[in-house]
């Protein structure tokens, strides 16, 4: 692709997030889309096989999403849910590939099994669990256990400034108790801000 319309879309998402950023700052929960670097970092060490079922909660404009369609094989799917009506229609515009769902992320298990996905493969999550209210943030975790297969896996970042906030040590602690397993981390500077990315394996 053209390294003007690359930059002119990458503009263009920048724009839109902070749009939607203004009108929901509880359920955007960043100020830039995750960079090219925390994508990556999201879906290094994935298997994404033939026949993976790959969840995105929260793509926003895509970051994380363009780098799971660059990398998900043939025969895979992508199931993309957010709750803006306004990302999910950019994101199912752009990668005609990945099913874009507006709804939110406490319905996955119905979303998946309305759609022949369960069990799920992976979930790779972008969403704000340190500003979401503690009982979206239990229901949000309680359906990413339910939906994963054994010894599937679970992916997501807290911003590093956040990270001892209660909130997100709430969500961490209650994602190891119900997945059985501590998660992996690894830290992404080329971020803003900087974050660590975690992942959690379930248990069998």
């Amino acid at each position: 692709m053209d390294h003007t319309i690359v930059s002119r879309e990458r503009w263009q998402d920048h724009w839109l997030f902070l749009t939607q950023l203004r009108k929901s700052p509880r359920t955007v929960g960043a100020i830039a889309p995750s960079s090219r670097a925390l994508a990556r970092a999201m879906l290094d060490g994935l298997a994404l096989e033939t026949g993976a079922r790959v969840v995105e909660l929260g793509p926003g404009t895509g970051a994380v999403t363009a780098e799971i369609a660059r990398r998900l094989p043939s025969e895979a799917s992508c199931l993309a849910i957010d709750v803006d009506p306004v990302f999910t229609k950019r994101v199912g515009a752009r990668w005609a590939g990945i099913t874009a769902v507006c709804d939110r992320a406490e319905h996955l298990m119905e979303i998946a099994r309305a759609r022949d996905l369960l069990p799920v493969d992976h979930v790779v999550s972008g969403l704000p669990f340190a500003s979401l209210p503690a009982a979206s943030a239990r229901a949000i975790v309680e359906a990413i256990v339910a939906s994963l297969r054994a010894d599937g896996t679970f992916t997501t970042f807290q911003y590093v400034h956040a990270y001892g906030f209660p909130a997100a040590v709430t969500v961490r602690q209650t994602l190891t108790r119900e997945m059985g397993s501590s998660p992996a981390r690894t830290l992404v500077l080329g971020n803003l801000p900087p974050a660590l990315v975690l992942r959690w394996r379930k248990h069998r």
